[in-house]
């Protein structure tokens, strides 16, 4: 085959940036209109970059669906390798004004509700007192949504926990230790060990530290309870207090609240570790580092219990 006929065989897709931001916003977002707006673009000129967009792949990406739209399944496709591509280049650009100085530019951070409740606002005030120009951009979120949003580029900083059990990370994070965080078992008359509540109704946490939980009930003998869940600990902590059953809580979470009427007494079981979380080939950029240095060092500031 010829050079020519073999460069003839293929199509070389020319899709752009901003093509990209248009998938990107209506995956995101659910509908042409507030994928316009999101964007600053009029509706006609947002529908103008769509078709360019599918005249350039070779498939439809939106179809009506009654009066508004939806994404087709190469539409979707597209759409999520959109968000993937666009995220990074967003974070590329943060880091190039990083590399001008850390007197500009900015990091963003997502973590967990009893991190963003102790170790983080004490990290954000290391971080503005030492570098006063810089933006720190913060996210609630649980640490699976924190890698996910790592991945793709929407932040540079995870700050996630792991328990000794736990699967490796993917291939790609980076993890730094910051500190290991104590288990505490949160009653109202002072018990030392999960055994002793065998028979009491349980209050569970997250999903991943209800999965924990149990293990470790099951570890001592028994299977709890679970009469009641919530994702907020000072819900939790009103709960037992209220005699509705015993929990356990981490040390940043009884550290950043702790109900007087309760009683916590420290469990002899593994602690959760917690780490910051980055994504890529080292090393990082000055912002991220300079983030990851304050992490550390509130870490170290915390009371001695935390640790």
């Amino acid at each position: 085959m010829s050079l020519l006929a073999h460069t003839h065989s293929y199509h070389l897709w020319m899709v752009t940036l901003v093509q990209l931001r248009v998938i990107e916003a209506i995956g995101r977002l659910g509908s042409v209109t507030a994928a316009a707006k999101d964007l600053y673009f009029s509706q006609p000129s947002l529908s103008h970059h769509v078709a360019r967009l599918e005249a350039e792949t070779g498939a439809q990406l939106l179809q009506r669906v009654g009066r508004g739209i939806r994404l087709t399944e190469a539409g979707q496709l597209l759409a999520d390798r959109a968000s993937e591509i666009v995220g990074r280049v967003d974070a590329a650009e943060a880091e190039l004004t990083a590399l001008v100085g850390l007197d500009a530019g900015r990091v963003r951070l997502a973590g967990f509700g009893s991190v963003m409740s102790s170790l983080v606002p004490v990290a954000a005030g290391l971080l503005v007192e030492r570098h006063p120009g810089l933006e720190l951009e913060l996210t609630d979120t649980h640490p699976e949504v924190a890698l996910r949003m790592l991945r793709a580029g929407e932040i540079e900083v995870a700050v996630i926990f792991r328990y000794d059990e736990s699967e490796p990370e993917e291939e790609g994070v980076r993890l730094v230790h910051l500190l290991d965080d104590p288990l505490f078992l949160l009653s109202l008359d002072g018990a030392t060990t999960l055994k002793k509540h065998r028979t009491s109704p349980w209050i569970g946490g997250c999903e991943r530290c209800r999965t924990h939980l149990e293990e470790l009930c099951e570890s001592a003998g028994f299977t709890p309870s679970l009469t009641s869940t919530t994702d907020d600990s000072v819900v939790m902590q009103s709960m037992v207090a209220a005699g509705l059953g015993v929990t356990t809580i981490p040390g940043l979470a009884l550290a950043a609240h702790r109900n007087p009427q309760i009683r916590a007494e420290q469990l002899s079981v593994s602690p959760r570790r917690i780490y910051a979380a980055t994504y890529g080939n080292p090393p990082d950029p000055p912002a991220t580092r300079a983030l990851i240095t304050a992490l550390g060092d509130a870490a170290e500031s915390l009371p001695e219990r935390s640790h």
